[in-house]
């Protein structure tokens, strides 16, 4: 069982692109979403037994996020409920389909998250990221379980997924992932946030001495990827990066697509038998390829169709070589 730990929430997409001049507001419209709540979402579908680990409101938003895993075979166990509010976040959608997001998130019921007693003895990986390693005290108790699901032998992945907008003090926050990383096995995150880590004016040449440094940390492999050009993975080896293409399609929007990644990367994983940190060392190229590329065509999916829609096992049929 592969459990994701984090938020979930209710993204408030406009329904058409936002008017110049005197024109009427376009409509919100409320889609389920939140990074880890996307990836738990996108690994039912895709058939790997999961499991989501957060805390839920039991107002109407909170009961169809809920509905909606359950829906797509993701376990809701470790779900604890709470009736404070359901957390918010307006999306704002660029001409070119990107995302950004503006978040109600003072005191919502995610937030109160608690580590739970222990996790279900057939969990074999704990993903983690995006809000709920921000905002506390919930952050505090997901790093707890981080740590802790690590310390288990547990294969643990991590994607930061940067909303700087709600990380007040951002020097403090890098030192924070920092300390993280020699808990983590799997470090995924975007082009964009990894800029951001690196610091301020870090450019091309201080994002790869960055990943370097951070694979010294902890991580057995990081993934980064860069939106339509695809993406690549390092090792702590030192050998080459190894790199995919993106695959181009006609973008709808481009959420959920990163939480895509995570879901398909853990998912093609564990088909190379791979959620191990000594297995995930032991991955060849050509091996790296095809997992790289089946996340880069499960993201295209998501990608032209609006909203945070992952892909169904049948829509990637023949994406790569591995049996699922």
């Amino acid at each position: 069982m592969i459990v994701v730990a984090g938020e979930a929430l209710i993204d408030l997409v406009p329904s058409s692109q936002s008017p110049s001049g005197d024109g009427p507001l376009p409509a919100l419209l409320p889609r389920r979403g939140g990074g880890p709540y996307n990836t738990a979402l996108a690994l039912g579908r895709l058939g790997s037994p999961a499991a989501f680990c957060s805390r839920v409101s039991t107002d109407t938003f909170g009961e169809e996020l809920l509905r909606g895993l359950r829906a797509d075979g993701v376990d809701t166990s470790l779900v604890q409920r709470g009736t404070e509010p359901t957390t918010l976040a307006v999306a704002d959608i660029s001409p070119d389909g990107s995302a950004g997001y503006g978040f109600y998130a003072d005191g919502t019921a995610d937030r109160l998250f608690t580590l739970p007693d222990e996790l279900p003895a057939a969990a074999r990986a704990v993903s983690f990221g995006t809000c709920s390693l921000v905002l506390e005290p919930g952050a505090s108790a997901y790093e707890a379980l981080l740590r802790r699901s690590a310390e288990q032998g547990i294969f643990t992945a991590l994607d930061p997924n940067i909303r700087a907008g709600l990380i007040a003090d951002a020097d403090a926050y890098r030192a924070r992932f920092r300390a993280w990383l020699p808990h983590v096995t799997l470090l995924k995150l975007s082009e964009e946030d990894a800029e951001w880590l690196a610091g301020p004016e870090a450019g091309p040449e201080g994002v790869a001495a960055a990943v370097k440094d951070w694979l010294t940390a902890g991580p057995a492999a990081v993934v980064l990827t860069r939106g339509g050009d695809g993406l690549s993975v390092r090792t702590p080896g030192g050998g080459a990066e190894i790199a995919v293409p993106g695959e181009r399609i006609e973008v709808a929007d481009t959420i959920g697509a990163g939480d895509t990644v995570n879901a398909a990367l853990l998912h093609r994983l564990d088909a190379h038998g791979a959620l191990s940190p000594d297995a995930l060392a032991a991955l060849t190229p050509d091996a790296w390829r095809d997992i790289l590329g089946f996340a880069a065509h499960a993201a295209a999916v998501t990608c032209s169709r609006p909203g945070a829609q992952p892909p169904y096992a049948a829509e990637l049929a023949g994406a790569a070589g591995v049996e699922r």
